[in-house]
């Protein structure tokens, strides 16, 4: 077991996803049991970026449903064509048809829009990746409608009957805890919590996702990205947020941080006013270097 967690270790890092042995042995675990996995975390730390690499490294399809509040079972699920059945309902006018036959015909699967729970569902060939994505931030009538999906994976549709999957795809779902998920959705999944990396993971990171970023600059941003996770801010910077900060510099042709440049572009790693003003009276109070430098 041991040398599969680390091959699995090693694919993700070939598909430039720097994980460490509890990702890799999560992973592992859900393929190997065909049980979903939950991803909680902060903003911005690579949940989602899991269920992409996996399905890079597994060959499959990577289906996404990516959910909002008032996200219902017909959106997530399937729907009628309905204007394609009016038109077909008007071109066969003339028919000869039963009523009985012309509805078996309009309520058949080539009237059927598949929404991705539906598409993993009755994806053919290799199993697909599904994900979906932020389920916290979904109603919890959705979240108990989740629970026969993840169970079972079939679904009843009235007019078609119960279709199940011929293969279960493999299932990823992510949270950024904005609300508590229920038990019954925990129990039914693994569970992974992903917290911001350390100096060392994060600089390997930066440095493996932006292309021509130098040394210096590399741990000058690693620095003071991990210094600001230390502060009292309304919204911190991810991963995410280190690797546009990062790509933007980059585009700048910045070799090193100073305070004009960092300035100019905190809008990359910080997104909230009062966060500009702190960060801005720690660049006043000359701070930056030794934000630069933190390690830890």
């Amino acid at each position: 077991m041991n040398d599969e967690i680390r091959r699995i270790q090693d694919v993700m890092e070939r598909e430039a996803y720097i994980t460490d042995r509890q990702i890799a042995t999560s992973v592992f675990l859900a393929t190997a049991l065909g049980k979903p996995l939950l991803v909680e975390g902060h903003p911005g730390v690579g949940k989602t970026e899991i269920a992409k690499v996996l399905a890079q490294t597994l060959g499959a399809d990577l289906i996404r449903l990516q959910c909002y509040e008032g996200l219902d079972a017909t959106t997530a699920l399937y729907e009628w064509n309905y204007q394609r059945q009016l038109l077909h309902i008007k071109l066969g006018e003339s028919s000869t048809a039963s009523m009985a036959e012309q509805e078996a015909t309009l309520f058949s699967e080539a009237f059927l829009l598949k929404r991705p729970l539906l598409a993993a569902i009755t994806h053919h060939g290799k199993p697909p990746v599904l994900l979906i994505d932020e389920v916290d931030r979904s109603d919890e009538e959705f979240e108990a409608f989740l629970l026969e999906i993840l169970s079972d994976f079939q679904v009843t549709i009235p007019e078609l009957g119960t279709i199940r999957a011929e293969a279960r795809p493999t299932v990823v779902l992510t949270s950024n805890r904005t609300r508590e998920l229920s038990e019954a959705l925990r129990r039914r999944c693994l569970y992974l919590w992903i917290d911001y990396p350390s100096f060392e993971k994060e600089l390997r990171i930066v440095r493996t996702k932006v292309p021509g970023l130098g040394e210096q600059l590399a741990r000058e941003i690693t620095g003071v990205v991990q210094a600001l996770r230390k502060m009292r801010l309304t919204k911190h910077p991810g991963i995410a947020e280190s690797l546009d900060w990062a790509a933007a510099l980059v585009a700048l042709h910045a070799d090193h941080l100073d305070e004009e440049v960092v300035r100019e572009t905190m809008g990359c790693f910080l997104k909230d006013d009062g966060d500009f003003q702190r960060m801005e009276r720690e660049l006043q109070g000359g701070a930056l270097q030794a934000m630069a430098s933190f390690a830890g």
